[in-house]
């Protein structure tokens, strides 16, 4: 299955909403930003089934800068579809939600926004919603799975 998760306010924080894994020197040479605890355990188990992790946000971040902040942490997810690449599609498309991950393809996507959720529901997409105060959210997404 193609799991895709949003970093803002999902894996990587705007401020302190959740705690972060413990950055490596390495991390910090590269400017990495901080993620979530629990990313690298439940990336680690999901590619562990057999599951194929992207990530897909409306961020305009390059996708190189996002790379660099997973590498830094021993991530490396196989895909990632930043605002650039969303807004593409969308417009081919001629649609006016945020996202729709079905159509790159996508089984699962991982999200903050309820807003996604709705979009989610309306647009034939399967969405699991994890709030940013969920100290919960790796057991979460593990039991929807």
């Amino acid at each position: 299955m193609i799991i895709s998760f949003d970093i803002d306010n999902t894996l990587i924080p705007y401020s302190d909403e959740f705690p972060v894994e413990k950055r490596s020197f390495r991390g910090k040479m590269l400017g990495a930003e901080p993620i979530r605890k629990g990313t690298i355990q439940l990336f680690k188990e999901l590619e562990g089934q057999g599951h194929e992790l992207w990530i897909y946000t409306t961020s305009f971040r390059t996708k190189l800068n996002i790379k660099r902040t997973f590498w830094a942490y021993g991530l490396s997810p196989t895909r990632i579809i930043n605002e650039t690449i969303n807004l593409n599609l969308l417009k081919q498309h001629q649609c006016k939600a945020s996202k729709i991950p079905k159509l790159f393809g996508i089984d699962l996507h991982i999200d903050d926004s309820e807003g996604v959720g709705i979009e989610g529901e309306r647009y034939g997409f399967r969405t699991i919603i994890i709030p940013p105060n969920d100290r919960d959210w790796v057991q979460k997404i593990m039991s929807n799975i």
